[in-house]
């Protein structure tokens, strides 16, 4: 199996694409992370907004065991 990754550096989000078969049905937000789905409930498409921001921790995190990751409201 293959991801594939994509940043749009404009729109400043980090797309991971886990399946390329499907049509997107509905998708669910939380925060600065959007989730597509399929009709079956299944995971197509991840995308990461404000990723200049939120990647860079992430990648710390494993180092640490764990991190928490601030995310501003509005």
């Amino acid at each position: 199996m293959e991801y594939k990754v994509k940043y749009d550096p404009e729109a400043d989000a980090l797309l991971l694409l886990l399946r390329n078969k499907g049509t997107l049905d509905h998708a669910e937000e939380i925060r600065d992370i959007i989730v597509h789905y399929n009709k079956n409930g299944r995971t197509l498409l991840i995308e990461i907004l404000n990723a200049s921001k939120i990647i860079p921790k992430l990648v710390k995190a494993p180092a640490k065991r764990e991190a928490t990751i601030p995310v501003k409201t509005q």
